[in-house]
């Protein structure tokens, strides 16, 4: 099911399809990727059943496959979703394959996933990066939040907080 598209990305849930599933566990075992992620236990297809049943709890939030309209290719995950023991702060957030980096689809993808969040209401937006990842940060500045300093309130490891306030 598309959730949202842009010019050049099509936006939508990971499916049980073994290509999908194939291509996630590509991008998740990677140690490229992994290193900016907190430490998880992947598993394709419940990993699948996980993020649909989160979806359909509440449709503004997910962890949704981003898939290049030119190649049907996954290129990654955009995630929209309240912020695991937060106080109900939203964060957007990417996970891309390293064949995919460099091309702008971080930016692409996370902006329209901030946009439909305004679009249903919400007031701000966070990302979360690990410190050292230069490629995420620029990718939050591109998207217009401001930095807010390091936590360690989240995940129990220290991030990056970026903030972005809906648009008066």
């Amino acid at each position: 099911m598309t959730v949202y598209e842009t010019e050049r990305l099509i936006v939508r849930e990971w499916t049980h399809d073994p290509a999908d599933l194939d291509r996630m566990t590509d991008i998740y075992t990677r140690p490229e990727v992994l290193r900016w992620l907190p430490p998880f236990d992947f598993e394709a297809a419940p990993a699948v059943d996980g993020w649909h049943a989160f979806h359909e709890r509440d449709r503004r939030f997910g962890s949704w496959a981003v898939e290049v309209r030119d190649t049907g290719v996954p290129a990654g995950t955009v995630l929209f979703r309240p912020i695991p023991g937060g106080d109900g702060e939203v964060e957007v957030g990417w996970h891309f394959h390293p064949d995919s980096w460099g091309n702008g689809y971080a930016t692409e993808a996370a902006r329209g996933a901030v946009e439909r969040g305004f679009a249903s209401g919400l007031e701000e937006v966070y990302a979360l990066v690990k410190p050292g990842n230069d490629a995420s940060m620029a990718v939050c500045r591109r998207l217009g939040m401001t930095p807010r300093g390091r936590t360690t309130r989240f995940f129990g490891l220290e991030s990056e907080m970026f903030h972005l306030p809906r648009p008066s």
